[in-house]
């Protein structure tokens, strides 16, 4: 059998997390099965439609490395597709339900309903005052075929509703096993809206359908759904497809993750400088770890172990600490060129620095990175010089003359040392090492007051490496500034 999954967003604002999740599940699942993976548009709720949503969900898509066989694309500049089963976008897509509709009314698994919003929604208000299940009563179940016409061709706004069957409906979901519900507790769900658009419910049974997909991977808040979902499948005579339901991804306070307590916007993250390789490795983790004892894995490993079985029933905290750790692992491991070019737009003021001095000084900070936006506040340091007190160039085991002699001492080391010796840290350590070595000293007498005159800060990185990134006229004009503050 090919395995055929999609992950069906709807354009209605950024690629949410638990959106993102889904979506590489299903990429997951067919990779791992050399199946398709499919990105189908539900734009059927046309009040929450957001412009440009379709667009911006495809770039992110691309942006992640998650790449799929058939659905929307951007080519040259215009909004395209890809694949055999369209059109992808279930809002081009009305004439198919429209014929699918009719058979179920045919087949009497549907009918019209013509209640008014004001009787419904009194309805809704006196099954909740006797504390009943708000559903719809079926009042216009047993209008004949004559009455129906006539109404219709009256002009009468109208829905039609799935008739739902008496009985049970049993399924099997490869995450949570076999689940049984009472068919009384289903509603007679709408199917086609009076505005001529298909509910959720009869666009995704057909799309999946006509599509071909085998397997159903999406979050836990649609299990209630699925009973309707099979007793469509069975109206129409259609295969049923697998399903498996996700868990909820949850705030720390194991709330539903929400934006009131964060970034929950993948375009957000990304634009902060979470690197995608990371994102993609932390976001599949909630919920399923393919071995219990590792935290990183690249895109083929997490192909290679993904399972549906493997998946926690149980919901998955967002923790944002460990996806900051996790994000400086990948930041400190890329190989530098690479990482530059991640981290070219992410310069601030400094991006008027020449590019060789921009390398080096990512270089340098790269360890201290969460996420490539910290680089522009870690920059300023190599622009301005930050004010301080002079008693900061003093090591805690040394006095202001003990400083003074030696920051004097580098500064003459130094403006003899040749230019090109401050383009190799190695270099530039053996230069200072042989100093303290020659003269006996404590390496925190000299360092410490070196480190903190070349950054102004009372934690930077050390001083080799701020020799090599500053250069050196810039290290010696600071070199000048320290012994004046010492000296007066």
């Amino acid at each position: 059998m090919n395995i055929v999954t999609r992950f069906p967003p709807s354009p209605t604002g950024f690629l949410h997390v638990g959106s993102l999740r889904t979506a590489l599940y299903n990429y997951l699942y067919a990779r791992k099965h050399q199946g398709t993976f499919i990105v189908r548009v539900e734009d059927t709720d046309r009040e929450r439609l957001v412009e440009g949503a379709v667009e911006s969900l495809i770039h992110t898509l691309e942006k992640v490395g998650l790449e799929y066989d058939q659905g929307p694309i951007i080519k040259d500049g215009i909004l395209s597709e890809k694949g055999e089963n369209g059109p992808y976008t279930q809002s081009l897509r009305l004439p198919i339900y429209q014929e699918y509709v009719k058979t179920l009314l045919e087949k009497g698994n549907a009918y019209y309903c013509f209640c008014s919003k004001d009787r419904l929604t009194q309805l809704r208000s006196t099954q909740q005052l006797a504390k009943l299940p708000t559903k719809y009563d079926r009042h216009c179940v047993g209008l004949k075929n004559e009455e129906v016409k006539k109404r219709l061709e009256a002009g009468e706004s109208s829905v039609i509703r799935l008739r739902v069957p008496e009985g049970e409906t049993t399924f099997i979901d490869e995450i949570r096993g076999s689940i049984k519900i009472n068919n009384a507790e289903i509603d007679d769900q709408v199917l086609m809206k009076a505005d001529g658009y298909p509910t959720y419910h009869l666009a995704v049974v057909v799309d999946d359908h006509l599509m071909g997909v085998t397997h159903i991977i999406r979050g836990e808040e649609w299990i209630s759904s699925v009973p309707k979902h099979v007793m469509l499948y069975n109206a129409f005579g259609f295969p049923m497809p697998a399903f498996a339901h996700l868990p909820l991804i949850l705030n720390p306070d194991k709330s539903k993750l929400s934006k009131r307590q964060g970034d929950v916007g993948i375009e957000d993250f990304l634009e902060k400088g979470y690197l995608p390789e990371a994102l993609v490795n932390f976001v599949t983790l909630l919920g399923f770890n393919p071995s219990g004892d590792r935290e990183i894995y690249s895109m083929q490993e997490l192909i290679d172990t993904f399972e549906l079985s493997n998946v926690n029933k149980s919901g998955a905290v967002f923790d944002k600490d460990k996806l900051n750790w996790m994000n400086g692992q990948y930041i400190r491991a890329m190989d530098p060129a690479e990482l530059y070019e991640r981290a070219k737009s992410f310069f601030g003021e400094a991006q008027t620095l020449p590019e060789s001095q921009k390398k080096r000084i990512l270089e340098v900070e790269k360890d201290r990175l969460v996420m490539l936006l910290d680089l522009e506040e870690r920059v300023g340091m190599y622009l301005t010089l930050p004010l301080y007190d002079a008693q900061m160039l003093v090591w805690k085991k040394a006095d202001t003359q003990d400083s003074l002699m030696h920051l004097g001492a580098l500064s003459q080391l130094l403006t003899g040392v040749d230019e090109s010796i401050f383009q190799d840290r190695v270099l530039i350590e053996e230069v200072i090492k042989k100093y303290i070595e020659e003269g006996g000293f404590q390496n925190g007498n000299v360092l410490w007051p070196l480190r903190a005159t070349l950054s102004g800060q009372q934690q930077s990185a050390g001083p080799f490496d701020l020799l090599w990134a500053l250069g050196k006229e810039v290290a010696l004009s600071r070199l000048a500034i320290a012994i004046e503050k010492l000296s007066t």
